[in-house]
């Protein structure tokens, strides 16, 4: 270990702090306002990823297929919903919101792939595309159980992976697939050391899409209502704001930062249908080094998992992810201590 290999090795885990900080992010938002870990999150960025590849190499993406099944999926359960609640005069706009809507990106897509558009409206459609699937995700799946409990919301979560990962390679199959540079050339820092401009792009894209993710939250009304149904649900309620809209807008947040994560870690390592697990988990040891509310703490926790990953990497590539999921044990040992904790009998009186 030297002092050149060392800011290597930091740089390297900036970038992948970068990613990680905007995954996280995108955890923490849906967990704050729905109580739901979003474990699918990292396959959303992959399929995203996947699509891009899709459109360089002159094929239709796979994606519009699951965005179209998962849009006719969820009018269904909104129409359903709507007839048992004596709501017919609703359906038609519960059919332009959950199954035309959706198709919009599609259309665009296919459109894309079909006359060889530039790289930046490949980027724009790939992005877009992805955008749908979260939301119409928790329509099907997470809206019908809301007030379940959290651990009951994680079991679904994680098995809505696995059934991802199932379309996923029905969808795209078995190969994975790498983009171009999305930004070339490079930074020099010194006499012998440079930076590559897809890593400059990576880290510039984390710092500003934080900006403009915490303009949001303090400046538009939006993001207030985001803000105030994750401080009090039933306060958001009585002042007008529907829980379950901001969830949606929520799940719609968090799927384009998973869209915009896909295109940007494509072009540096090989994806493949369930790649996006593993960037969800290390995203999710980020969030919990956030306690899974705070954004500041998320950001930090994303750039330590990224600099300790890049770090044992060198040392042992083999063990590398033991050590990045191992600083979940002194976080929670901390956060267990300095928790107030309560009997059985005493929460008993209390309720």
């Amino acid at each position: 270990m030297t002092w050149d290999v060392a800011l290597i090795l930091g740089i390297d885990g900036l970038a992948n702090g970068a990613v990680y900080l905007l995954a996280g992010l995108g955890l923490v938002l849906i967990f704050s306002v729905t109580r739901v870990v979003f474990v699918p999150f990292g396959d959303v960025a992959a399929f995203a990823a996947l699509s891009l590849a899709a459109f360089e190499t002159g094929r239709t993406p796979a994606t519009i297929g699951m965005v179209l099944t998962l849009a006719l999926l969820a009018t269904l359960t909104e129409v359903g919903s709507l007839v048992r609640r004596g709501e017919a005069a609703r359906i038609p706009k519960a059919i332009a919101l959950w199954g035309l809507l959706p198709a919009v990106p599609c259309a665009l897509a296919w459109a894309t792939a079909q006359f060889a558009a530039p790289q930046a409206v490949q980027i724009a459609a790939s992005v877009l595309l992805v955008v749908p699937i979260a939301p119409l995700l928790a329509r099907v799946v997470f809206q019908p159980i809301a007030d379940a409990s959290v651990l009951v919301l994680l079991i679904v979560s994680l098995a809505l992976h696995f059934l991802l990962s199932g379309l996923g390679l029905l969808f795209f199959g078995p190969e994975g697939s790498r983009t171009s540079a999305l930004a070339g050339g490079s930074l020099q820092l010194g006499d012998a050391f440079s930076v590559s401009g897809q890593v400059v792009l990576m880290v510039a894209s984390a710092i500003v899409l934080s900006a403009l993710f915490f303009l949001v939250f303090e400046r538009t009304v939006a993001g207030k209502a985001l803000r105030a149904t994750a401080v009090n649900r039933v306060g958001a309620r009585l002042v007008g704001i529907r829980p379950a809209r901001t969830a949606m807008l929520a799940y719609g947040c968090a799927s384009l930062l998973a869209g915009l994560i896909g295109v940007l870690i494509a072009p540096v390592t090989t994806m493949y249908y369930d790649s996006g697990f593993i960037i969800g988990l290390k995203a999710f040891v980020a969030a919990i080094i956030g306690g899974l509310v705070s954004y500041p703490l998320t950001a930090v926790g994303a750039i330590a998992v990224g600099v300790v990953e890049s770090f044992a990497s060198f040392w042992s590539g083999a063990m590398k992810d033991a050590i990045v999921f191992s600083l979940l044990i002194p976080v929670l040992l901390l956060r267990s201590y300095m928790t107030t904790h309560a009997d059985e009998d005493e929460e008993e009186l209390d309720q």
